[in-house]
This record gives C-alpha cells, structure tokens and sequence, in this order.
C-alpha cells in the first residue's frame, strides 16, 4: 500500500508550519523524520492521523483520495503519541486483551521482555518509562498497515531500544513505518530512507552528517 501526501500546509496564526509535497510512505518500509523542537514533526503525524486538521491537505491512498478524519483511517493508521493514552485504573493483564483482540498479537506483547512482570500490576502504578514500552509494544502490534510512531525511544530504560529496534525491524515486511525521535542513532538503524524537516519542508537525506548540514545537529567545530 502507498500513502502518498500530495500537499499539506499547516499554519498557525500566520506562521507556516508544515507546507509539504510529494511525499510517501509504502508498506515495506521505516520512514525516518528528523527535526528541532518545534519544526513540525508531530504535527504531521496528527494530521496523517486525523487529530489535528490542515489548512490545506492533498492525500492519496494507493492513488486514491484519502481523508485521515473518516472512521476508515483509523483502521489503517495506528499512532503511538508522545504522551500517555492508557486507563490508569486497569491491570496490564486486563488491557492487552482490551486493545488486541488477536490472540497471537496479545502473546507477543504478553511475551515480550518485562511485560509478563508487570501483569499484575495497574497502569497507574508503572513508571513512565514502563508505560512507554508497553504502550509501543500495544500500538505496534495492531493489525494496521501503517504506524507512526512519536519518540518511541524517549523516557524508555536503554536496554529495551534494542527489543523496540528489533520490534520495528521486524514489522518492515508488512507495515509502513514512520518514526520520530531525537535518539537520532537508534532511529537510523532501522531506518530505509529518512528526511529532515526545515522550514515546514522535507528534504531527503542519505548520511548522518546531512543532520549537522540541516541545523538538526550542531557542528562539532
């Protein structure tokens, strides 16, 4: 499946935020995005979405129209925001089955290193940082071809980025992933082709030092 942006522009109050064309996420892949604070990155990802409207937004779905504010989108796109979205109040062993129905999809999470710890425990009670991961692993193993995800890697102990490395790694052969993180190391690796965002537009990149080129990074001079 291709999700091709034909244009989005997004303004606040006069300021341009995004003015994008002619970009494309296929199934298949991993997108990385790289950007400063504020250049726009998640408020792409909420438009793909659907949380967030654009002034002006041109989208395709396999060259077909698409619109990510129609109940249909929903069922494609799976989102990983920045901040928390689980019930406080449940066991992890009562939401997994709540968020998958598919039994094979509930023992990959449930099986998934530290989870099985935790299942006895309310969300409430675990640390952000064990939020994040069950929340990653939740969202990455809904059925939906493509999955955005936001700061997958931030606020989460470093010895799982490699099981979300992995995680993502593995999804590549049937979803079409775009991430957003500053941990700009552990979003290359796993990584096909990545952009950087500049001016509310996206330029292809095909080295590290592009970032420092781009004003992502400083230069180490």
């Amino acid at each position: 499946m291709h999700l091709t942006v034909k244009k989005i522009e997004k303004y606040f109050g006069k300021q341009a935020i995004l003015k994008l064309e002619n970009f494309e996420l296929r199934t298949g892949e991993t997108v990385g995005i790289f950007g400063r604070n504020g250049s726009g990155k998640s408020t792409l990802m909420k438009i793909l979405f659907g949380t967030i409207k654009a002034n002006a937004c041109s989208l395709q779905l396999d060259a077909v129209p698409f619109d990510p504010a129609t109940t249909i989108a929903r069922k494609l796109i799976a989102y990983l925001p920045q901040h928390s979205f689980l019930p406080t109040d449940l066991k992890v062993r009562d939401l997994i089955p709540l968020m998958l129905p598919d039994g094979e999809a509930q023992n990959r999470v449930f099986y998934s290193p530290g989870v099985a710890s935790l299942d006895k425990q309310r969300i409430g009670s675990l640390s952000i940082g064990q939020v994040k991961y069950l929340e990653f692993l939740l969202v990455a193993y809904l059925d939906h071809p493509f999955l955005m995800l936001d700061e997958p890697f931030s606020m989460i102990d470093p010895l799982y980025h490699q099981i979300i490395k992995d995680v993502i790694c593995s999804l590549m052969a049937s979803k079409g992933v775009l991430v957003i993180d500053h941990y700009y190391d552990s979003v290359w690796e796993v990584t096909n082709r990545n952009y950087v965002l500049v001016d509310g537009s996206l330029s292809l990149i095909w080295t590290k030092d592009e970032l420092t080129k781009n004003g992502y990074l400083p230069s180490r001079s």
